[in-house]
């Protein structure tokens, strides 16, 4: 990949979430920003230095944390950090090359998080569909409009009208209140003078599974009066039952509450990893 450090990259290809969260809530043009294969091109992308930012999704309101997004960003790359949150609504549409009845359809794609997002409409509305995966809403729209197959696919208008297909149902979710955030990265932290509501986020990882462990971590924070707002764990990929834990909390990293705890943790921890501290969404 040549570098293209003034754009913005984002998972494509044109049409998909991440785009039109760009599009929305960014006021980024198109001539901006740069579709690349995957989330783990756009983090790397970011680290190697080819594109000024990139956005990932990092969580959904109905399927919950992106997993890859966390993953690449605790354990493949050290120089890139959050700068942003944006938070943006999904209303999957029910896409197809052309006008079809929905028990004429004989199979949906879309990003496994966007079928899963919509269990509740495949299961009542197209029982006789088969269900398969693509690399991205936007992928699974173009793959429909370039075959003659009777197929839809799961994604956004904006990827309707790139591909000059047809919306067959609007608004297919399990929840009207589905809704994605977003991280925006870059390899320069977030300024931390802007008069709005910040969090940090970090990664935590014990030397060894023992009683307490997260207790410990948590008091920290607590005894500061300092509020949590996010705490995952995932595997640390070293041994089954071996975890490191997600954590966001309110603030700034130099918030003397915030950089306080932090201190306290770098101390008692194996490890402590910035992902950054940044406006909240």
């Amino acid at each position: 990949m040549t570098t293209d450090s003034g754009k913005t990259a984002f998972l494509g290809p044109e049409g998909t979430w991440s785009e039109e969260a760009l599009l929305v809530r960014t006021g980024l043009d198109a001539s901006q920003m740069l579709p690349l294969p995957s989330v783990p091109d756009v983090i790397m992308a970011v680290a190697r230095g080819e594109v000024a930012q990139g956005i990932v999704p990092m969580e959904n309101t109905l399927e919950g944390s992106i997993n890859v997004t966390l993953d690449y960003l605790a354990f493949e790359v050290d120089n890139v950090r959050i700068i942003r949150e944006i938070d943006h609504p999904i209303h999957q549409k029910l896409i197809a090359r052309s006008p079809l009845e929905l028990d004429e359809i004989e199979q949906v794609l879309s990003l496994p998080h966007a079928l899963a997002q919509c269990r509740k409409f495949l299961r009542e509305k197209l029982p006789q569909a088969e269900t398969a995966a693509a690399g991205s809403t936007a992928e699974a729209v173009r793959i429909v409009s370039e075959s003659d197959q009777k197929w839809a696919a799961i994604g956004s208008r904006l990827a309707a009208e790139r591909y000059g297909c047809v919306v067959l149902a609007s608004d297919i979710e399990d929840r009207p209140d589905n809704e994605t955030r977003f991280a925006l990265l870059a390899t320069s932290p977030a300024p931390q003078d802007l008069d709005e509501p910040y969090k940090t986020s970090i990664v935590c990882t014990i030397a060894h599974d023992q009683p307490g462990s997260l207790l410990q971590i948590l008091q920290e924070f607590s005894h500061r009066y300092v509020n949590l707002t996010k705490i995952e764990s995932r595997p640390s990929k070293k041994g089954l039952g071996d975890y490191i834990f997600f954590i966001d909390v309110e603030g700034r990293e130099e918030d003397a509450p915030v950089a306080s705890a932090l201190k306290c943790l770098q101390c008692k921890l194996a490890g402590v990893k910035m992902l950054g501290s940044y406006p909240a969404g």
